[in-house]
Protein backbone atom coordinates (compact mmCIF):
# COMPACT_ATOMS: atom_id res chain seq x y z
CA UNK A 1 0.00 0.00 0.00
CA UNK A 2 3.16 2.13 1.04
CA UNK A 3 4.28 1.85 -2.65
CA UNK A 4 1.23 2.41 -4.84
CA UNK A 5 0.87 6.05 -2.54
CA UNK A 6 4.60 7.41 -3.12
CA UNK A 7 4.24 6.39 -6.61
CA UNK A 8 0.76 8.30 -7.27
CA UNK A 9 2.40 11.18 -5.31
CA UNK A 10 5.37 10.74 -7.82
CA UNK A 11 3.06 10.52 -10.79
CA UNK A 12 1.06 14.05 -9.91
CA UNK A 13 4.42 15.59 -9.42
CA UNK A 14 5.51 14.42 -12.90
CA UNK A 15 2.09 15.42 -14.49
CA UNK A 16 3.37 19.00 -13.17
CA UNK A 17 6.40 19.21 -13.70
CA UNK A 18 5.30 18.66 -17.35
CA UNK A 19 2.46 20.51 -17.57
CA UNK A 20 2.94 22.84 -15.11
CA UNK A 21 -0.46 24.29 -13.44
CA UNK A 22 -3.23 21.50 -13.01
CA UNK A 23 -6.21 22.40 -10.99
CA UNK A 24 -8.23 20.03 -8.76
CA UNK A 25 -10.31 18.42 -11.41
CA UNK A 26 -7.67 17.91 -14.05
CA UNK A 27 -5.44 16.05 -11.89
CA UNK A 28 -8.41 14.06 -10.52
CA UNK A 29 -8.95 13.12 -14.36
CA UNK A 30 -5.90 12.32 -15.32
CA UNK A 31 -4.75 10.27 -11.93
CA UNK A 32 -8.25 9.05 -11.61
CA UNK A 33 -8.14 9.80 -7.77
CA UNK A 34 -11.83 9.47 -7.43
CA UNK A 35 -14.24 11.78 -5.71
CA UNK A 36 -13.39 15.76 -5.06
CA UNK A 37 -12.78 14.58 -1.00
CA UNK A 38 -10.36 12.16 -1.78
CA UNK A 39 -8.61 14.08 -4.33
CA UNK A 40 -8.24 16.81 -2.17
CA UNK A 41 -7.20 14.48 0.67
CA UNK A 42 -4.43 13.41 -1.50
CA UNK A 43 -3.35 16.83 -2.95
CA UNK A 44 -3.36 18.01 0.95
CA UNK A 45 -0.91 15.37 1.60
CA UNK A 46 1.02 16.33 -0.95
CA UNK A 47 1.13 19.96 0.58
CA UNK A 48 5.03 19.86 0.73
CA UNK A 49 5.50 19.81 -2.54
CA UNK A 50 2.95 22.33 -3.95
CA UNK A 51 2.03 25.77 -4.12
CA UNK A 52 -1.38 26.64 -4.27
CA UNK A 53 -3.50 28.92 -6.02
CA UNK A 54 -7.25 29.74 -5.86
CA UNK A 55 -9.02 30.55 -8.80
CA UNK A 56 -12.44 28.47 -9.87
CA UNK A 57 -10.68 26.10 -8.16
CA UNK A 58 -7.59 24.97 -6.40
CA UNK A 59 -5.16 25.26 -9.05
CA UNK A 60 -1.48 23.30 -7.77
CA UNK A 61 2.05 23.94 -9.34
CA UNK A 62 5.60 22.28 -7.93
CA UNK A 63 7.16 24.56 -5.12
CA UNK A 64 11.22 24.69 -4.33
CA UNK A 65 10.38 20.73 -2.68
CA UNK A 66 8.53 19.43 -5.61
CA UNK A 67 10.73 20.94 -7.92
CA UNK A 68 13.86 19.68 -6.33
CA UNK A 69 12.21 15.66 -5.81
CA UNK A 70 11.38 15.48 -10.07
CA UNK A 71 13.91 17.38 -11.09
CA UNK A 72 12.32 19.92 -12.64
CA UNK A 73 14.06 23.32 -13.54
CA UNK A 74 11.42 25.94 -14.62
CA UNK A 75 10.59 27.81 -11.65
CA UNK A 76 6.92 29.39 -12.13
CA UNK A 77 4.92 31.73 -10.82
CA UNK A 78 1.50 33.14 -9.90
CA UNK A 79 0.47 35.00 -12.69
CA UNK A 80 -2.36 35.99 -15.17
CA UNK A 81 -0.92 32.91 -17.32
CA UNK A 82 -2.19 29.77 -14.89
CA UNK A 83 -5.70 30.25 -17.47
CA UNK A 84 -3.75 29.77 -20.45
CA UNK A 85 -2.06 27.07 -18.68
CA UNK A 86 -5.09 25.33 -17.78
CA UNK A 87 -6.72 25.60 -21.58
CA UNK A 88 -3.79 24.37 -22.70
CA UNK A 89 -3.97 21.12 -20.46
CA UNK A 90 -7.69 20.65 -20.62
CA UNK A 91 -6.90 19.66 -24.57
CA UNK A 92 -4.16 17.62 -23.51
CA UNK A 93 -6.29 15.55 -20.90
CA UNK A 94 -9.48 15.81 -24.08
CA UNK A 95 -7.05 14.40 -26.72
CA UNK A 96 -5.86 11.51 -24.64
CA UNK A 97 -3.00 12.83 -23.22
CA UNK A 98 -0.77 11.89 -25.99
CA UNK A 99 3.23 11.04 -24.94
CA UNK A 100 4.42 13.00 -27.87
CA UNK A 101 2.94 16.27 -26.49
CA UNK A 102 5.74 19.34 -25.73
CA UNK A 103 4.78 22.45 -24.54
CA UNK A 104 6.28 26.09 -26.31
CA UNK A 105 7.63 24.48 -29.09
CA UNK A 106 9.13 26.73 -31.81
CA UNK A 107 9.28 25.80 -35.34
CA UNK A 108 10.81 28.11 -37.87
CA UNK A 109 12.42 28.38 -41.08
CA UNK A 110 15.89 30.50 -40.84
CA UNK A 111 15.78 33.50 -42.04
CA UNK A 112 11.90 33.04 -43.06
CA UNK A 113 9.75 32.44 -40.82
CA UNK A 114 9.18 31.79 -36.22
CA UNK A 115 6.33 30.52 -34.88
CA UNK A 116 5.70 29.34 -30.95
CA UNK A 117 3.30 27.12 -30.59
CA UNK A 118 1.30 26.76 -27.74
CA UNK A 119 2.03 23.02 -27.50
CA UNK A 120 2.53 20.17 -30.06
CA UNK A 121 2.07 16.49 -30.81
CA UNK A 122 2.31 13.95 -33.60
CA UNK A 123 -0.09 11.31 -34.56
CA UNK A 124 0.56 8.80 -36.89
CA UNK A 125 3.17 10.78 -38.78
CA UNK A 126 0.84 14.20 -38.36
CA UNK A 127 1.95 17.24 -36.45
CA UNK A 128 -1.24 18.03 -34.19
CA UNK A 129 -0.83 21.98 -33.46
CA UNK A 130 -2.10 23.29 -30.03
CA UNK A 131 -3.18 27.03 -29.48
CA UNK A 132 -4.69 28.93 -27.47
CA UNK A 133 -6.82 31.79 -27.41
CA UNK A 134 -7.40 33.34 -24.07
CA UNK A 135 -6.43 36.96 -23.86
CA UNK A 136 -4.37 37.66 -27.17
CA UNK A 137 -5.95 40.49 -29.40
CA UNK A 138 -7.55 38.52 -32.84
CA UNK A 139 -5.01 40.33 -35.02
CA UNK A 140 -2.25 38.17 -33.18
CA UNK A 141 -3.91 35.08 -33.71
CA UNK A 142 -4.23 36.41 -37.55
CA UNK A 143 -0.64 37.01 -37.50
CA UNK A 144 0.58 33.39 -35.58
CA UNK A 145 -2.30 31.78 -38.76
CA UNK A 146 -0.06 33.67 -41.27
CA UNK A 147 2.91 32.34 -40.10
CA UNK A 148 1.91 28.53 -39.95
CA UNK A 149 0.31 28.98 -43.12
CA UNK A 150 4.36 30.55 -44.64
CA UNK A 151 5.63 27.08 -42.73
CA UNK A 152 2.76 24.94 -44.94
CA UNK A 153 4.27 26.67 -47.97
CA UNK A 154 7.93 26.27 -47.50
CA UNK A 155 7.01 22.34 -47.04
CA UNK A 156 8.24 22.21 -43.28
CA UNK A 157 5.44 19.21 -43.15
CA UNK A 158 5.36 15.95 -44.18
CA UNK A 159 1.85 15.96 -43.82
CA UNK A 160 -0.21 19.12 -43.55
CA UNK A 161 -0.75 19.72 -39.81
CA UNK A 162 -4.09 19.20 -37.40
CA UNK A 163 -4.79 22.76 -36.09
CA UNK A 164 -6.81 22.70 -32.35
CA UNK A 165 -7.83 26.30 -30.91
CA UNK A 166 -9.28 26.41 -27.47
CA UNK A 167 -10.57 30.03 -27.12
CA UNK A 168 -13.21 31.70 -24.48
CA UNK A 169 -16.45 32.48 -26.43
CA UNK A 170 -18.13 31.22 -29.39
CA UNK A 171 -17.89 34.76 -31.76
CA UNK A 172 -14.44 34.10 -30.80
CA UNK A 173 -14.64 30.68 -31.97
CA UNK A 174 -16.36 31.39 -35.27
CA UNK A 175 -13.41 34.41 -35.77
CA UNK A 176 -11.01 32.01 -35.36
CA UNK A 177 -12.26 29.16 -37.76
CA UNK A 178 -12.85 32.00 -40.65
CA UNK A 179 -9.10 32.77 -40.18
CA UNK A 180 -8.38 29.14 -40.63
CA UNK A 181 -9.94 28.62 -43.44
CA UNK A 182 -8.25 26.21 -45.62
CA UNK A 183 -6.68 24.52 -42.97
CA UNK A 184 -7.00 21.49 -41.16
CA UNK A 185 -8.63 23.08 -37.81
CA UNK A 186 -10.63 22.56 -34.99
CA UNK A 187 -11.71 25.39 -32.55
CA UNK A 188 -13.09 24.26 -29.02
CA UNK A 189 -14.68 26.59 -26.21
CA UNK A 190 -13.89 26.13 -22.83
CA UNK A 191 -17.67 25.35 -22.91
CA UNK A 192 -17.51 22.89 -25.24
CA UNK A 193 -14.92 21.13 -23.17
CA UNK A 194 -16.80 21.11 -19.65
Amino acid sequence: MRASKEQRHENILLSLKKLGFLSRSQLQKLHRLGGVRNTNRILKDMGGYLNIVRLNENVYYLNAEGRQRVGASKILKKTHQITHHLMRNTLFIVRGCPISWKNEVKLSVKDEVSVIADAIYTMAGQYHIIEVDHTQKMLENKRKIERYRKLIQLNVFEKRPKFIWITTTEYRKRQLLQLCEGLDAIVYTIKDLH
